[in-house]
């Protein structure tokens, strides 16, 4: 009788717990809405209940090729920027070299398909076992460079509306280092520091299903990567796999997506290790409110 082989592949991503805060809108005398968890004379309340980061399509394939006495694994990265992935092999049943869990670690090149693992079941037995692939965009193998940031929009001053770990939605791991950054709908958006566009959204009206709105991700050559949330549907002129200079046009900003109001939101992530997430960043010159943090040496 031919082995019966129990395949359950899950793509577990990383998720944001549903937020509930409310916000108070203000507008000062130039018409800048900023935003407070305080209410303030004239401010107008409003609801936040979602996070405020790109929700990430599964970017690795997970691929079990059956065969006579087992099955081998496989997974297929599409995206233009190495992805780490981990198979996790347990619940094994009847499995050559015994019974005990198993797990493998690699970081996949962009558009690559490499073979992880091969499960074998002992002759005349029905192997049975449960798979599950965990993956994180980037190469945690690379360490940030000590860059400093040039501001990613045209024109300003404009005012900083939430920094680092605010009481907003910059607490959690993907975005405690964001800065949200104030400005009218349709200023000029450009690249803070060169590299490779990775992925991107141009069509979202509104809130929309992502709660990023239209964004733009950009991998950096020391592996971070910078990412431009909540910027105006159509206006998105580069494209993945496009590399772009520093101080090239990307997009305009809007108020797209889980935005309380006009603003970019800008933060830079990294491979931690199956887990992406945001890290320290310094713009390369002082903006009235705008904090200084700093990634890797000055």
């Amino acid at each position: 009788m031919p082995a019966r082989l129990l395949l359950f592949c899950a793509l577990l991503l990383a998720s944001a717990s549903s937020l509930g805060v409310t916000l108070h809108a203000i507008t000062d005398d130039r018409g800048t809405v900023s935003y407070s968890d305080r209410p303030g004379p004239g401010s107008r309340a409003t609801q936040l209940n979602e996070p405020m980061f790109e929700m990430m399509e599964s970017e690795v394939r997970l691929n079990a090729i059956v065969f006579q006495g087992g099955v081998s694994f496989s997974a297929r990265n599409e995206l233009l920027v190495p992805v780490q992935v981990e198979l996790r092999l347990d619940n094994l049943v009847n499995a050559q070299g015994g019974d005990a869990p198993r797990f493998v670690r690699r970081v996949l090149p962009p558009r690559t398909t490499q073979l992880l693992s091969v499960l074998r079941g002992r002759p005349g037995t029905l192997l049975n076992y449960r798979s599950t692939l965990l993956q994180a965009m980037g190469d945690p193998g690379k360490r940030p460079q000590g860059y400093r940031y040039a501001f990613p929009w045209v024109g300003g001053p404009f005012r900083v509306t939430q920094g680092p770990n605010g009481r907003v939605s910059h607490f959690g791991p993907k975005g405690r280092y964001a800065m949200d950054i104030a400005m009218p709908e349709g200023t000029t958006i450009i690249a803070a520091r060169e590299g490779v566009v990775v992925s991107m959204e141009n069509s979202q009206s509104g809130r929309g299903p992502n709660p990023a709105g239209n964004f733009v991700r950009i991998l950096h050559a020391d592996g971070t990567m910078g990412v431009y949330l909540h910027l105006m549907r159509g206006s998105v002129a580069v494209a993945a796999g496009q590399r772009v200079r520093l101080g090239q046009v990307l997009a305009k900003s809007g108020n797209t997506g889980n935005s309380t109001g006009p603003h970019l939101h800008f933060v830079v992530q990294r491979n931690v290790g199956l887990a992406l997430e945001s890290i320290p960043y310094r713009f390369d010159r002082p903006i009235s409110g705008l904090p200084d943090f700093t990634a890797g040496n000055p």
